[in-house]
């Protein structure tokens, strides 16, 4: 399941965040950060999914 995870973080950073994570603070800043650009959104992604 974190194949997949990795891949939707890669085009779509909240989506990943979502799954792992809920709609937690996570969720909200993976937002904030795909918005102010997309690399910080996906490095956020890879790290939370990565970090679980």
């Amino acid at each position: 399941m974190d194949i997949i995870r990795l891949i939707l973080s890669i085009l779509l950073p909240p989506v990943g965040v979502f799954l792992q994570v809920g709609l937690g603070l996570h969720f909200w800043l993976n937002i904030l950060l795909t918005l102010c650009g997309y690399l910080p959104g996906i490095i956020h992604a890879v790290w939370i999914i990565a970090r679980k």
